[in-house]
Parts: structure tokens; C-alpha cells; sequence
């Protein structure tokens, strides 16, 4: 595995996607030893089949794992919708505040064009 550890769920996909890849270069190659015609090579086998089976269980508890996460409700987890909600608050109430004073510049400058 790499030795920084993948920390979204897409790296981690990305991850189980080329492990895939290995496994099936593995089956391969398990497959062309098989098929040598001097016969196969019984360490060449075992390290192969161990290794697909180690990758196999690597993606099995990674996808499990994906399954798990994805399936909890986390609605408000890493959501800015609080944040954009009171951005737009202080927005509307500077609007406000802004009319507000326009109205008031308005009836000072009625005022001094009365006077």
C-alpha cells in the first residue's frame, strides 16, 4: 500500500481500482504459468496465489469499508449550508442598513434644499 494514506473516498476508490488491476495481471499470470509447457513452477504459483489473495481481502475490507461510510447519515457533515445561510443573512441585513441610511441621506438633503 502507499505511504500516505488516501483521505477521500474517491482516492481511496481510485486505490481498489488499481489493486484491481493487479489482481487481474496476477490471475494472468497465474494462468500463463499454468499453461508453460514445461509445466508449472509450484513457488511461482504460491507466491502469486498469495498475493492475489491478500489483494483480494484488501479490497474486500476497503469496499466494505466505502459500503459502511457512504450508508451513515451524516447530513450536515462537511456542509457549508450554515455558513452560506448566514452570509446571506448579513447580506440582507446590510442591504437593509443601507437603505436605511440612503432614506436618511434623502431627508437631510430635502431638508437643507427646504432651508
Amino acid at each position: 500500500m502507499d505511504s500516505q494514506t488516501p483521505n477521500t473516498s474517491l482516492q481511496r476508490l481510485q486505490n481498489v481500482e488499481k489493486r484491481i488491476i493487479k489482481v487481474l495481471e496476477l490471475a494472468g499470470g497465474v494462468m500463463d504459468e499454468l499453461c508453460n509447457p514445461s509445466g508449472p513452477r509450484k513457488e511461482l504459483l504460491s507466491i502469486h496465489c498469495g498475493e492475489f489473495m491478500q489483494l483480494i481481502k484488501d479490497i474486500q475490507m476497503t469496499l466494505r469499508d466505502e459500503i459502511k461510510s457512504a450508508c451513515e447519515y451524516r447530513p450536515f457533515e462537511k456542509c457549508d449550508y450554515i455558513s452560506r445561510i448566514s452570509n446571506e443573512i448579513c447580506c440582507k441585513k446590510l442591504e437593509y442598513v443601507i437603505s436605511q441610511l440612503d432614506g436618511m441621506k434623502e431627508t437631510i438633503d430635502e431638508y437643507h434644499d427646504a432651508v
